[in-house]
């Protein structure tokens, strides 16, 4: 399904700032929803003809039943089918009736509101229901409703939805928490059950009709700024270490002045709870990570000092690989001990993984320069720990493999052997949500034929396995031109399902 922005670009003639402004107000137009008690629907009329509409978004309320069991973003509609949608569009004004719907046995309540900027009418939106048979609203829903009634004024003159910058947080209240409607005295006019109870959990246990929230001992900074400046303000209430709840004070203006407000309260203590929670965890991690870190360092000591006693030139190479390898697993932990979250940052991997490289370079005659290129972006844990254990392996295969003591000529201009040096290069990029990983010298190149599902060594295989069962990738090895080698990992790459 085409989005907001790809549906109004494609079929109407709205310019950025007009198609910002309804972004915006389908940004924030699930409150209203829930104040009405209704479906929302948002019209443009289409490029070049004043007499079509394509639908750009649709809100079904949580406070009610829904009309619509469909969906109908991108629906095509002429004014015959939206007589009132076209008044609405061509007045500038908002107008209400009924029309008959095929979907729906009886006959659709609709608001059409005309949706402002900078003086032009840029859509319509509507509020569409079933009407009330045999049933008295009460207080509540008659409150809702008028104000309501009082944002569809704001949208009619362009004041609603609010300035860009003013964006919901995750936590932001919404109706079914709690509702306060303030007067132009900004005392309280209508209090819902689940805003005094909201109060009651930062001690506010009095009447509070007719009351300013500073007469109730809480904080009004927020209304006053909302009052003066005609913008929302959202603040954090708190009482002792465990109890938050987040007011939103959202202005009602009529005639360029602020006559009222509408304040959303939200107890957050148990979201705030969890974050405590996490932070916490987030702290033991990191100490685990550290820990394993240094217990890994000191396995590495402890075989450098076995290294030492043996005499026979295989067993110090086979206790020498083991201890690199080692040393590639403890980076990973080392950066995690250090950064929180459970992602690494791909570069903080492969930088320090070169530099080990070239630190244990046995040979100054064979001096190889190292290069790294790409980021690689954050990567979990779980893939970058047997992913610096397979860059590790491929690192020090390039430099026992790639520039033995004596290269042999490569051609006209070439390098004629190891003493005038070598390249080896990583580098990085994302394809189709697959990264990709090269290691590349211009050493003297593989022999043809040469794959690595048939090499013998046990450092390829350690890359076949960590690569094909453990990361789910795919390895290839082939000759670069015009010499050298280039090895080609091929790692999917999580995505956030797998990553929680």
């Amino acid at each position: 399904m085409a989005s907001l922005s790809e549906l109004a670009r494609s079929q109407t003639d709205l310019d950025d700032p007009g198609l910002d402004h309804l972004s915006r107000l389908i940004g924030s137009w699930g409150l209203l929803a829930d104040l009405c008690f209704a479906d929302l629907l948002l019209f443009a009329p289409m490029t070049g003809d004043g007499s079509r509409f394509v639908v750009l978004g649709q809100v079904r309320p949580t406070t009610h039943q829904t009309v619509y069991r469909s969906d109908y973003m991108g629906t095509v509609v002429d004014e015959v089918e939206r007589p009132l949608v076209a008044h609405a569009l061509r007045t500038g004004e908002m107008v209400e009736g009924e029309f008959n719907l095929e979907v729906v046995p009886e006959r659709v309540r609709v608001l059409a509101i005309p949706v402002r900027w900078e003086g032009t009418v840029v859509g319509v939106c509507t509020r569409e229901s079933l009407p009330a048979l045999r049933r008295q609203p009460g207080e509540l829903e008659r409150t809702y409703t008028d104000v309501f009634l009082r944002f569809a004024r704001m949208i009619a003159s362009g004041d609603f939805p609010f300035a860009a910058e003013d964006v919901l947080r995750e936590e932001a209240p919404r109706v079914g928490d709690g509702v306060l409607v303030l007067d132009g005295d900004a005392r309280v006019d209508y209090a819902s059950p689940n805003a005094v109870s909201a109060l009651h959990r930062v001690g506010v246990h009095a009447k509070v009709d007719g009351m300013r929230l500073g007469e109730l001992g809480l904080d009004e900074a927020a209304v006053r700024a909302s009052f003066s400046l005609g913008i929302p303000v959202t603040v954090e209430l708190e009482r002792g270490a465990d109890i938050s709840v987040v007011m939103r004070c959202l202005p009602l203006i009529a005639d360029e002045r602020v006559t009222g407000a509408l304040v959303l309260l939200r107890d957050i203590s148990e979201l705030r709870r969890r974050d405590r929670l996490l932070v916490s965890m987030d702290a033991s991690i990191r100490e685990i990570h550290h820990r394993v870190k240094n217990n890994l360092q000191t396995i590495s000591s402890l075989l450098r000092l076995q290294g030492r006693r043996l005499e026979g030139p295989e067993a110090k190479a086979a206790i020498e690989e083991s201890v690199k390898r080692i040393r590639s697993i403890a980076l990973v932990h080392e950066i995690l001990s250090r950064a929180p979250g459970a992602d690494v940052p791909f570069a903080e991997v492969v930088r320090p993984l070169v530099r080990m490289a070239e630190e244990g370079m046995s040979s100054p005659d064979r001096p190889v320069r190292f290069a790294v290129e790409g980021a690689g972006g954050q990567l979990p844990a779980r893939v970058a720990t047997p992913l610096a254990v397979v860059l590790n392996e491929l690192l020090q295969n390039a430099i026992d493999h790639a520039f033995p003591s004596v290269l042999p000529p490569s051609g006209p201009g070439g390098s004629a052997s190891g003493q005038e040096g070598g390249t080896v290069l990583v580098r990085t990029w994302e394809e189709d949500e697959v990264l990709v990983v090269q290691v590349v010298d211009d050493g003297v190149g593989v022999p043809p034929g040469f794959t690595v599902e048939a090499a013998a060594s046990l450092g390829l295989s350690i890359v076949r396995s960590l690569v094909t069962t453990q990361l789910g990738g795919s390895i290839e090895l082939r000759r670069a031109e015009p010499r050298g080698t280039i090895v080609e990992l091929r790692l999917p790459l999580p995505t956030t399902g797998e990553l929680s």
